[in-house]
This record gives structure tokens, sequence and C-alpha cells, in this order.
């Protein structure tokens, strides 16, 4: 049995960065599919978006693809027009979008780096709306290189909770996760890049540091954390702030 029978999901940030592993918004769109969802996959990167999509239809699944920059209010206001003309109604939001190169300290951070960041991963679901928002566990975690990431990702929960208060009277839940360290191409292969370094020795540094098995996560699961906040068995929960972090916050 299928978990999201006749259900629609909307899942911003679709498509990933290239890499050897998946990405949570490929993953979690992957998977909402499997389980019987019909989606419409948004990215700012259509060849990207097209590769998932293809992943879906490949497995039987049913998507179509919408091009759209959630940091310019104008093409938020037609993604929702575009959602509800694609599936008729929209039952499932997945906001994925997020980034966090050009980060930096308080005192080094450029100014230019820092609103890139923020539009992106704060003001993006801002103007999009929310079901599952992907926050992360740096919002809470001591990171004095990741300033910006930080602030906006805190202001992601902030925003989550007050949107969770705010439509409870509609029935509509809004809950986000908080992703841990992570083995996905943004996280890893990204890095590896701008840091000049191999990337195994980046994957390594990162496992290190992770209290459950000494492993990473990977976007599995976070999708299967986002599956379960957008099925009806979590039809109580809302506002919530899901770490999916193995163990990373009992550290401090």
């Amino acid at each position: 049995m299928t978990r999201l029978p006749g259900k629609t999901a909307v899942v911003v940030g679709s498509g990933q960065t290239p890499g050897e592993t998946i990405g949570n918004g490929r993953a979690t769109a992957i998977l909402l599919a499997r389980q019987g969802a019909r989606l419409l996959l948004v990215d700012r990167d259509v060849a990207s978006a097209e590769e998932t999509r293809a992943m879906i239809e490949g497995a039987g699944g049913q998507a179509s693809v919408y091009q759209a920059d959630i940091t310019v209010e104008e093409e938020c206001a037609a993604l929702a027009a575009a959602s509800t003309a694609a599936l008729g109604h929209i039952d499932i939001l997945h906001n994925n979008v997020g980034i966090g190169i050009g980060d930096a300290g308080a005192t080094t951070l450029s100014e230019d780096g820092w609103q890139r960041i923020i539009d992106t991963n704060l003001k993006g679901m801002w103007l999009t709306g929310a079901i599952v928002n992907i926050s992360s566990v740096a919002a809470i975690v001591g990171t004095p290189n990741m300033l910006a990431y930080k602030l906006s990702k805190a202001g992601v929960n902030a925003l989550t909770q007050s949107l969770a208060l705010a439509n409870a009277r509609y029935g509509v839940r809004v809950n986000a996760i908080m992703p841990g360290l992570m083995n996905t191409p943004m996280a890893v292969d990204a890095v590896a890049a701008v840091r000049g370094r191999p990337r195994d020795e980046i994957a390594a540094a990162r496992d290190a540091q992770v209290p459950l098995r000494r492993q990473q996560g990977t976007a599995w699961d976070v999708a299967y954390a986002a599956l379960f906040l957008a099925s009806d068995e979590a039809r109580f929960i809302t506002g919530a702030l899901l770490p999916v972090d193995g163990g990373q916050l009992l550290t401090g």
C-alpha cells in the first residue's frame, strides 16, 4: 500500500548540485512519487529538475517540471498559479532550497554573501508558503564560520512555528526538518570543489563528527522524515522542528 494515494505535491528545489550521491530535494521527490503522489518539480535549474522527472517517470510515477527562482516574489506568485493549473489542487508543499557556499564569520562575511544566503534560505520559504521546510541543526548548534546560514535556518524555524500557529485553524500543518551532517552533493562535493580537497577527505571529516555509527546521513533519511510529516500519519503534528542528525544535537 502507498502512503500518499491521490495526493499532489510541489517540491521546490527538486534538482540538485552535481555529485556522487543524491540530494535531499531529489530523494524526497522520488520517494513522494513512489508513495503515490503526483508531483510538480520546481527548480531554477530546469535540466536538473528534468533529470529528477526522468527518474520518477522511469519508475512509473507522475511528475512535471516548472522553472522558478523562489527569491523573486513575482515568480513565487506565478508558481502558485502554475501549481494549481498542473495539479488541480495542492496537498503537500516541500521547501528544500538552501545554500551555504560563500558564508563566513561575523567579521569576514561579505554583504553580498549574506544577502544571497538570507534571500535563498529564508525569504524564499516565506514567499512560497510551507508545509515541510528544510532547516538545519546549524540553527541550534554553534557555527562560528557560518553566520548567515545559521541565522537563515534559525529564521526558518521561527517562520515554521509562526505559520503553524497562524494556519492551524484552517487545518494546514507546517513543520520543519533539521538535517545534521548529510552526505549530499551540496554538502560534500561542492565543499570539496571550493576547498580544492578530495571528496573522500571532506566526507571522512564529516563522518567523524556524527555520534551515530560515525557516519553521515543520506538524502533518503531526510526524504523519509519528509514523507512522514507530509502524510496523514502526522495529522496531529504541526510546528515541529524534527532533527534528523544522528545525535549531533546531543553533543551540544
